[in-house]
């Protein structure tokens, strides 16, 4: 039961409460139905095949919530809108949660009614130029058109980068990050700037990836993960500790091959409790006590989805990244299940 609306902007008020004063969860059950936002396709992270069906690292959150929540993790609808619209679709309940290589930041985290729930991906952006151009270095492109997602932290930074190094560009902005690729593609713009993540899936799809070349600047931070509305505590906790669940499951061992057994023989206290054979967290949240089973056997541990959709799908080594574990030497850590 997937369903996809892809529309760049949603319409529509909120219903007769306030978004915020909702009870999501209740809300959620009785549609019978999540409906989870992404961005337009993008390989790696949001991609939609010609049959209708969406995959993707965000998709994989939809998908572990729905998961929690139903036991299923495909009672899903997934609303595809543009970076300028995103945020008022959410604050506006059109969306239940976002979950789209989102940029957390003080701005939309204090004055747009969001709530951030955990970081489950660390970027930062860089620009992709092609080969034959002869660009080498971010400090090479004085004077360079640049196209840019506009309504986005990306278009921001590009103008910080340049007026720190005293350098001039002409931005060349769309909504549509497809008519943006277009206009690179087609040499409108001497370089297309984004999160390198979102670099590497797009070059992953051009016809000649091997012609462009992502320079080796990284030129801001890009804490990104899933958010909420604002004045739904309870939701929000759920939507964290899916994704806090799927963090320690790759670090507990727990993977969609073996969950079944060691929630049957849970090998330590952290596992029984991750997995609800041992206390109340599940319950306390209004999901079953061993929603993580049902999320894990689903998508995976947060390893598994990595390499699944981001590795192998569109070639972003994880070791020696921020990505890795925080016992492998990254940054990727989540508070314990107790």
């Amino acid at each position: 039961m997937k369903k996809t609306i892809l529309t760049g902007a949603l319409l529509g008020a909120a219903a007769a409460l306030p978004a915020a004063a909702q009870d999501t969860l209740a809300t959620v059950k009785e549609r019978g139905m999540l409906n989870c936002q992404v961005g337009l396709p993008t390989p790696g992270f949001y991609a939609l095949a010609d049959d209708g069906t969406w995959s993707g690292m965000d998709v994989d959150m939809c998908r572990a919530v729905s998961a929690a929540i139903f036991g299923d993790p495909d009672m899903v609808e997934y609303q595809s809108v543009t970076s300028a619209v995103r945020f008022t679709a959410l604050a506006n309940a059109e969306s239940d949660m976002l979950s789209r290589t989102t940029t957390w930041t003080a701005v939309r985290d204090t004055q747009l009614g969001l709530d951030f729930t955990l970081v489950n991906f660390y970027d930062g952006q860089g620009f992709l130029v092609p080969v034959d151009s002869g660009i080498t270095s971010a400090l090479d492109l004085d004077g360079a058109t640049v196209c840019v997602l506009t309504g986005t932290t990306t278009e921001l930074n590009l103008a910080d980068y340049f007026r720190a190094n005293e350098m001039e560009f002409t931005p060349v902005t769309n909504e549509n990050v497809n008519v943006l690729v277009e206009t690179y593609l087609g040499g409108g713009c001497d370089a297309y700037t984004n999160d390198k993540s979102g670099l590497a899936a797009r070059r992953s799809a051009f016809p000649d990836p091997e012609a462009h070349v992502i320079l080796p600047e990284t030129v801001s931070k890009e804490p990104l993960g899933p958010v909420v509305r604002q004045g739904d505590d309870a939701w929000a906790n759920i939507v964290r500790w899916v994704g806090f669940g799927l963090i320690n499951a790759e670090e507990l061992g727990v993977t969609s091959e073996n969950v079944a057994e060691m929630a049957a023989n849970p090998p330590s206290p952290n596992v029984a409790r991750l997995l609800g054979a041992e206390g109340n967290i599940g319950e306390e949240m209004g999901l079953e006590p061993d929603f993580m089973v049902d999320v894990i056997s689903a998508v995976g541990n947060y390893g598994e989805m990595y390499e699944r959709h981001i590795e192998t799908g569109i070639g972003i080594p994880r070791a020696g990244s921020l990505n890795a574990m925080w016992t492998e030497g990254g940054i990727l850590y989540a508070p314990p299940f107790r």
